[in-house]
């Protein structure tokens, strides 16, 4: 709470006199308004002409002190007493006036004369009030526009609580406030204090929140001593109670609890007012927080309800200003539904605001922050534009989130208990992030060469290393998450190993954290098949193990056979490698070591195994065994079928078996012909079926076709399928 020098001598109130009083201003006189129920009387002796009604209230005045000074009061009164039956008597009724009845019998209070006391709480309102009323320089010198104008300007603005106060009340003046720069102008003179040097606050302890009164203590700091900052605009020499060595410098979120009580729409002006100024988007950051905790309790960890995640079942709506969260699930319904509460939308705007102002620098806010302000989003049925460029955001810094933060239920969704296509996302988010920073890294010598904003946005410079290790820090999130969600049983498989190949081979140096993932989803999916198993067993690589999971693993029945056997081999060759690499250091240092006997890690494995997997690995090594017989029994058959293909050869180049209808003549042409072809096997199966095409088409009279002395036949074409 920002004071000036003049509000420690109640600077915040002050009185109008009113000037140029006519004479039958004096001639009434008045002592004062009274009011009897919802009826406001003027103590005069002059009975009332006029009645005008706001709202519920009433108020029994004099035509001519309103026709004075207003003239909005004076067309109306005059319109009215054309078409009365009575025109000494008129009636009117005036239900629009910005500020109700209290800031209309303000004004009327002005028209009589009286003095009016201006404080931050009613000068809106009595200023807009003013505007409608159409109390202008015209009718009277230093009329009320004017008086409050001033007022504002000199008074409200030059405070940093009172601008704190009236922008405050301008919650229920829309759109008058607007339109006459109210809202603006407190926003900026919010801005500008918030954004100038601390060494020009100095603090004020009280006891009831505001110094000097005049506001009520912001939600959750009533009644306990709280430090307000007051603004020393005194060029002159310290007081005692502001001198270096009695008061310390203010920190720089001094300014965060003071505008966490603003509604979200004027929150966002000064948020914005302050961007353009210039501030660290840091501290712009932790004021988005500091509201989110004020507004909605259990978004942060730290919020002043102490929630620690906002779990679903958290009684919010005793603790939210607008319901609570609570509420908001019990009342349901899409973002266009009618039934949904008000509270539920309420929140939604204010959800939605959040993610507009917060600056798209990376570590503005924490990933856990956004993570929760994701929730609520999808939650909500935020737009879903906004709830995509959070999705990035959270996706540049995945590699300081919490488990507790991912796991975001499948709102309004049957088919899984968490909604894992969002952490997907939030990876692949990552995964463009990070390889956008390893193009700019490239690009450049290093990334402090990056243009500044171009830096600033991507966090600095980041080496390669960093980005391994981001990689390396998201890997085990996702393992995490993995063994998480895997306990549900209506996760697809398909959905595990999307999720779990995601990430690239270099992010994990070791795979324990998966393969407990996949020994939690073995466990909550029993039906799955072999062929299922066998598929989900590939995200991991058995060779990233550690020694206690392979001991597990070898122990582990729902895991396939082979995979099994792929991880006993690859921790034999672990070892083995071990084994080499230590003895050859070792003979290197001239050290000779006892070495350990081989088998014995083996052999630990195996024993510690159960008997149905014993009587399992024995049934298999019977099945190995019988295939080797049998490969040894084929490849006998082989070399004996060998044997008589090679018998069958010599016999055809001997000439065959003799037939009885072959003459001696015949048959040592024949005979010649097939020695002719004897070459024939050595140049292929082709010329080895033409000659037995030969030897079988001899005829009754022991004519082999192709004989001397004979005219020669055109030889026909053999298809031999052999070759």
């Amino acid at each position: 709470m920002w004071e000036s020098e003049s509000e420690s001598h109640a600077g915040e109130r002050g009185l109008i006199p009113v000037g140029g009083s006519s004479g039958r201003h004096e001639a009434l006189k008045n002592d004062g308004f009274v009011r009897r129920d919802q009826s406001w009387y003027v103590n005069s002796d002059i009975p009332s002409d006029l009645l005008v009604k706001v709202g519920d209230v009433s108020f029994h005045l004099h035509k001519y002190p309103m026709i004075s000074r207003s003239g909005r009061m004076s067309r109306v009164i005059y319109e009215t007493a054309a078409s009365a039956a009575d025109p000494d008597a008129a009636a009117v009724e005036l239900d629009d006036v910005p500020g109700g009845a209290d800031s209309f019998e303000l004004a009327a209070r002005f028209c009589y004369g009286m003095a009016v006391d201006l404080t931050a709480a009613n000068i809106s309102g009595l200023r807009c009030a003013a505007e409608y009323l159409e109390m202008t320089e015209d009718l009277e010198e230093g009329n009320l526009i004017f008086k409050t104008e001033a007022f504002l300007s000199y008074v409200v603005l030059s405070s940093w609580r009172d601008s704190i106060v009236v922008l405050k009340s301008c919650e229920g003046l829309s759109p008058w406030a607007e339109n006459l720069q109210i809202v603006r102008r407190c926003s900026e003179s919010i801005a500008w204090k918030a954004c100038a040097n601390p060494r020009g606050v100095r603090w004020a302890y009280t006891g009831g929140g505001a110094a000097g009164g005049g506001r009520p203590p912001p939600p959750g700091r009533a009644g306990t001593g709280t430090a307000s900052p007051r603004w020393n605009l005194g060029g002159g020499g310290e007081s005692k109670e502001s001198s270096p060595s009695r008061q310390a410098v203010p920190p720089p979120d001094w300014w965060f609890e003071d505008v966490s009580v603003l509604r979200i729409d004027h929150f966002v002006r000064v948020v914005t007012a302050i961007k353009v100024k210039g501030m660290r988007f840091d501290l712009i950051g932790a004021a988005i927080t500091h509201y989110a905790s004020k507004w909605l309790p259990g978004l942060t960890k730290d919020g002043p309800h102490g929630g620690g995640g906002g779990g679903l079942d958290e009684p919010w709506a005793q603790a939210s200003p607008g319901g609570g969260l609570h509420m908001i699930i019990a009342g349901g319904g899409g973002r266009d539904d009618t039934a949904a509460s008000a509270p539920a939308r309420e929140q939604r705007m204010v959800v939605e605001s959040l993610i507009s102002i917060t600056p798209p620098q990376r570590d503005s806010v924490s990933c856990g922050f956004l993570l929760r302000l994701l929730r609520l989003a999808i939650m909500l049925k935020a737009a879903p534009a906004l709830v995509t460029e959070l999705e990035k955001r959270v996706g540049m810094q995945l590699e300081q989130a919490a488990l507790a933060d991912l796991l975001i239920p499948s709102y309004g969704r049957a088919d899984t208990a968490y909604d894992v296509d969002l952490v997907q996302r939030l990876v692949e988010h990552f995964l463009v992030q990070e390889q956008t920073t390893e193009l700019l890294g490239s690009s450049s010598p290093g990334r402090g060469d990056l243009p500044p904003p171009a830096a600033e946005y991507y966090g600095g410079a980041r080496t390669s290393a960093a980005g391994l290790n981001a990689k390396a820090r998201v890997a085990r999130l996702i393992d995490s998450y993995l063994s998480e969600v895997s306990r549900d049983r209506n996760l697809s498989l398909t959905k595990f190993q999307v999720l779990a190949e995601s990430l690239p081979e270099s992010a994990r140096t070791c795979d324990d954290g998966l393969y407990r993932a996949v020994d939690s989803y073995l466990k909550a999916h029993p039906t799955l098949t072999e062929h299922e198993r066998k598929r989900l067993c590939r995200v991991m690589d058995c060779q990233k193990l550690s020694f206690d999971a392979c001991m597990h693993a070898a122990q582990n029945e729902r895991l396939p056979l082979r995979v099994v056997v792929q991880v006993l081999f690859s921790e034999q060759v672990k070892i083995s490698n071990a084994l080499a690499a230590g003895a050859t250091s070792k003979a290197a240092d001239a050290v000779v070591p006892p070495p350990p006997p081989p088998m014995t890690t083996r052999r630990q494995l195996l024993d510690g195994t159960p008997q149905s997997f014993q009587e399992g690995w024995a049934a298999a090594k019977k099945d190995i065994y019988t295939l080797k017989f049998e490969m040894e029994s084929m490849k006998a058959k082989y070399l004996e079928l060998q044997h008589e293909m090679d018998a069958l050869q010599k016999q055809v180049e001997r000439g065959g078996a003799p037939s009885p209808a072959v003459g001696p003549s015949k048959a040592g042409g024949g005979g010649k012909s097939q020695q002719q072809g004897g070459s024939a096997w050595s140049s292929g199966w082709r010329k080895l079926g033409r000659l037995a095409k030969r030897a079988d088409g001899a005829g009754a009279d022991g004519h082999v076709p192709g004989a001397p002395g004979e005219a020669p036949r055109k030889p026909r074409r053999w298809r031999n399928s052999i070759s």
